[in-house]
């Protein structure tokens, strides 16, 4: 948001606002000055100091503006609208120099933050084009509508105009005497939070957000050139939320440390930490000694009294409670959650809601088809350090209520849903903030929701996700807590499916231990992590391991959970899969071959752990030389699990891997070619070319076409 790069910069200069967007500290380069008109409290000069000539990343905003003063047609009313901190008033200051230099147009500036403010400035621009002392003392003193002189002498002014309105965030008070009009002499341009269109009728409406990498990066560059590369500064701009405002006051913090100079870097890993938003005000020291005003936690602090002024308690709440989330797109079901009552009235949350959107402190947006609400971090953070240290528990409480309304409570298999994706930053957020009991149960949550990505078969966020909530989670509650080792425990199963079997072995085999001896080897924390490791033991070829390991899940499963859980139903159908075909006809007395039955009996024809039997039944028929028998079940059940989880499941695959091989047993080979085919492709495709999935499909796909019968 700093002036252009061409040439040296001959000065700096910085942008004050009364009100609204506070103080805005910002880098120009400027060029040769132009007349000065009038004393520093003239509407002929913006009242917030020097005006760039130039920004950086709104030149488009800028080209369109532009436009519409060359166009020497009056009748325009433009609005920028968009956060504080955002640079509205830099984009306004900057028209305005170039129309009232190049063009000779004239330019009138009006504090509009409030009536007082308002009124004074309107009938100064009115004093300005020709109204007499009269004139304005009747309009002063009620005797004459105020807002109908302006405007008539705005409407015959002899030189065409542009009238900028500027912190225009209470937009009531210009219905008050209806302040805003349109002249055929002129062009009317505001800056405001307010974004609601209700607002502006007729107006061209234009948002003015954060600044792209690259341009937020050269900010601190311009302000602090030896303190970091591009590449670090780039970093600082992004844990910043590349806000002008708070580039601004990072790179002045950054210029005027003398001592000891901080890096781009250092002042980064200080940022992540809980003075964050208080090392950002301090820049503010460097850049205006004399003016405190412009701390980046009171750019938002005037909005948020004037929602208690109006009696809309309730939208600072609910940004409160927004603040224990992370600062991405966050659902909007999320908020329709009961529990939401012990922060704010569920009635109220849509109108609180539109309150914050109206301010441009959140905004819509549609990801993946899920309509969410986002909110800019440093706005979050700063929020969060001043929220009274009374409402934390409620909030932190009432925030994990929400997140675990989200979360399927029995993660099934499924195909991949980019919604789960959206609550995870959400998930390690409340990590982040939460202590005391509600750190066990966000960490249950984030765990479950590792589980889930897990199902989908999105196994890469499902580690990273179970990784990050385990290391946070343990900052409360230990290594050794329940909780924790589940969390790790899901990182080893996540790793096998990865296929980075020998980490996946070490972090299962090192949580079980744990587990066993915490918590006895019957528990069901200690089976699941069994399950998991006997899971990777088969795939290391380690067969006599695995099968030991899986009769010991299976019998801590049945005295824990009972014989007809279905996690003890999951371990049993394993076993028509670990065993040999001799052991599978005598296992359980015989009984074993009638496991699908059972699920089905128990849980139903489509529940996954019924159809998981099928296929493990299917494959112990093979092994039986049962070929046609295992061909029609297998092909029943990967006709089922397309339908249900689509065509590149990982499960989907390993059917369809099971049907080719009973079709090339039954001397269909051609089928079974194509089939395998199909099958590594995709595997390929999704798991890469590596993987041991992989390698093992296209193992089989070579025995095929060479003319095994049976691969």
């Amino acid at each position: 948001m700093t002036g252009g790069t061409d040439g040296h910069a001959e000065d700096q200069g910085r942008v004050y606002q009364s009100r609204g967007d506070q103080h805005i500290s910002e880098h120009h380069h400027y060029g040769g000055g132009g007349p000065e008109h009038g004393g520093p409290d003239s509407v002929r000069r913006p009242a917030v100091g020097r005006c760039p000539v130039a920004l950086r990343d709104r030149n488009e905003v800028m080209e369109r503006l532009r436009e519409s003063v060359r166009a020497e047609h009056g009748g325009q009313v433009y609005v920028l609208y968009g956060m504080g901190g955002s640079g509205k008033t830099a984009v306004a200051c900057a028209l305005f120099d170039e129309v009232t230099g190049d063009q000779g147009r004239v330019g009138l500036w009006v504090n509009a933050a409030d009536r007082a403010s308002l009124r004074a400035g309107m009938l100064a621009v009115a004093a300005d084009r020709g109204a007499g002392d009269g004139e304005l003392l009747a309009a002063r003193n009620g005797l004459r509508p105020a807002a109908d002189l302006v405007w008539s002498y705005l409407d015959r002014s002899a030189e065409p105009w542009l009238l900028v309105l500027d912190n225009t965030d209470e937009p009531e008070v210009l219905r008050d005497g209806n302040w805003l009009r349109t002249s055929p002499r002129g062009t009317v341009l505001v800056t405001t939070r307010r974004a609601a269109a209700r607002w502006w009728p007729g107006a061209e409406l234009q948002h003015i957000g954060v600044l792209p990498r690259e341009d937020a990066a050269l900010v601190l560059r311009d302000l602090a050139p030896h303190s970091g590369t591009p590449e670090q500064a780039a970093r600082v701009a992004d844990r910043l939320g590349r806000l002008p405002l708070a580039l601004t006051l990072a790179g002045g913090f950054l210029s005027h440390q003398v001592i000891d100079p901080w890096t781009m870097d250092a002042y980064g890993d200080q940022l992540d930490g809980d003075e964050g938003v208080r090392l950002l005000d301090r820049g503010a020291d460097a850049l205006s000694p004399a003016d405190p005003r412009h701390l980046v936690g009171l750019t938002w602090q005037l909005t948020l009294d004037a929602f208690e002024a109006r009696g809309l308690p309730e939208a600072a709440a609910l940004l409160r409670l927004l603040a224990r989330f992370a600062a991405e797109p966050l659902p909007l079901t999320l908020l329709n959650h009961a529990g939401i009552e012990a922060v704010l009235p569920r009635a109220r949350t849509e109108t609180a809601l539109r309150a914050l959107l109206d301010q441009s402190l959140s905004e819509l947006v549609d990801v993946a088809g899920t309509r969410c609400v986002q909110s800019h971090g440093i706005l979050l953070d700063s929020v969060s350090t001043a929220t009274a240290a009374d409402l934390v528990s409620v909030l932190d409480t009432t925030a994990v209520r929400m997140l675990d309304a989200a979360v399927p409570v029995v993660p099934d298999a499924g195909p991949h849903d980019p919604r789960l994706r959206l609550l995870v930053p959400h998930a390690l957020a409340l990590l982040r903030h939460v202590g005391g009991p509600s750190a066990a149960d966000a960490l249950a949550v984030t765990t479950r929701l590792a589980v889930a990505l897990h199902r989908t078969g999105d196994y890469p966020s499902a580690r990273e996700t179970a990784r990050t909530a385990a290391d946070l989670g343990q900052r409360h509650l230990g290594a050794d807590h329940r909780t924790v080792l589940g969390a790790l425990s899901r990182e080893g199963r996540a790793l096998f499916r990865l296929g980075r079997y020998a980490e996946a072995e070490a972090a299962l085999r090192a949580v079980r231990d744990v587990q066993q001896r915490l918590f006895g080897a019957d528990d069901p924390d200690t089976t699941d992590s069994g399950y998991g490791l006997q899971l990777v033991l088969a795939n290391l070829g380690r067969r006599e391991e695995s099968v030991a390991l899986l009769r010991e899940t299976v019998a801590g499963r049945c005295s824990a959970l009972g014989p007809a859980h279905p996690l003890t139903l999951r371990a049993r159908a394993s076993l028509l899969e670990m065993l040999p075909a001799t052991e599978v006809v005598t296992e359980e007395g015989g009984a074993l071959l009638t496991l699908p039955s059972e699920c089905e009996r128990v849980l139903g024809p489509d529940h996954t752990v019924t159809l998981g039997a099928r296929h493990n039944h299917a494959w112990a028929l093979y092994l039986l030389g049962r070929f046609d028998e295992s061909d029609r079940e297998i092909r029943q059940v990967a006709e089922t699990y397309v339908r249900r989880f689509g065509p590149d499941y990982p499960v989907v695959l390993a059917a369809r891997q099971l049907l080719s091989r009973t079709r090339a047993a039954l001397g269909h080979v051609d089928e079974a070619i194509a089939l395998m085919t199909d099958v590594v492709e995709r595997r390929e495709c999704g798991m890469g070319p590596e993987h041991p999935f992989t390698v093992a499909s296209r193992h089989l796909l070579d025995a095929c076409r060479s003319g095994r019968r049976r691969p």
